[in-house]
């Protein structure tokens, strides 16, 4: 038998994510938890769930007119990896990570948000991808749009480089089952302060990396929940978060009007959004 026809046989609606072509917008948001998919369509229009099974759970909608949808990733980028296959088989083209992180400069407060312009790879699902000195960036046209929309909000928000791992305890410098500590955690927050890292995750570098050898637009906005260097936690900031991502996917489509207007191929500061 072909390899090919031991896949998945039914083309449209996608085996894990359970949603076809007609069920998403092209834009859509991708936060870990799928509990957050709910507060984030508190800010839309309307909204209708389009699919759930097991982690991935989407809803599509509307945000000030314009065709938005959400879908949950669940944690790490293996099952982030997965969403983004998915959903760009049915027809998105642009994702928007909308989750929570742990911050490790100075003046970084919780509640604050970040968002991302590229990401130190430390997690394994990109290498599957690309070779270890690809860079994952995020589509510039996206931060634009995520930092224009904060901006008008008025949030607190930084802009940088984050860092991906594959590990909440170990791989991000705590400590494992009765204390257990992996090899060089001791120096990593701070070898990664040093390099002016702003914070850290766990999807933004496998969406950003995947997105960009498939030549769609991603980006990453994330609440603080940690100052690793005060020690402060708190689950603060995921409203704003989820608001500045849906007003950035607005913008975005007005990008897109823009560049059509004026024959540009990629939007760039000489065209307003006004």
């Amino acid at each position: 038998m072909p390899a090919d026809d031991s896949e998945d046989p039914n083309e449209e609606v996608q085996y894990h994510i359970e949603v076809g072509p007609e069920d998403v917008a092209s834009s859509v948001l991708l936060p870990g938890n799928p509990e957050r998919v709910g507060k984030i369509t508190e800010f839309w229009d309307e909204s209708d769930e389009k699919g759930h099974h097991r982690e991935y759970r989407t809803l599509t909608g509307r945000y000030d007119e314009v065709p938005i949808s959400v879908t949950s990733t669940g944690i790490g980028g293996p099952s982030a990896a997965i969403a983004v296959e998915e959903l760009a088989r049915v027809g998105a083209d642009t994702f928007i990570r909308v989750g929570s992180c742990g911050a490790i400069q100075e003046g970084m407060d919780v509640g604050d948000l970040v968002i991302t312009t590229g990401a130190v790879r430390q997690e394994g699902t990109s290498d599957e991808y690309v070779r270890e000195d690809y860079p994952a960036s995020a589509d510039h046209e996206v931060v634009c749009a995520l930092v224009a929309a904060a901006e008008r909000l008025g949030y607190d928000y930084h802009t940088g480089i984050t860092m991906s791992a594959d590990s909440f305890y170990a791989g991000q410098g705590r400590p494992g089952f009765e204390g257990f500590e992996a090899a060089g955690s001791d120096d990593l927050v701070e070898d990664l302060r040093e390099a002016n890292v702003k914070n850290i995750e766990m999807e933004a570098s496998a969406i950003l990396t995947i997105a960009n050898v498939y030549g769609l637009r991603a980006g990453a906005i994330c609440s603080v929940y940690a100052n690793r260097i005060t020690g402060e936690f708190r689950t603060e900031g995921e409203r704003r978060a989820s608001e500045t991502a849906s007003l950035a996917v607005k913008l975005l489509a007005r990008m897109d009007e823009v560049k059509a207007e004026a024959g540009a191929g990629r939007w760039h500061a000489g065209l307003s959004l006004e």
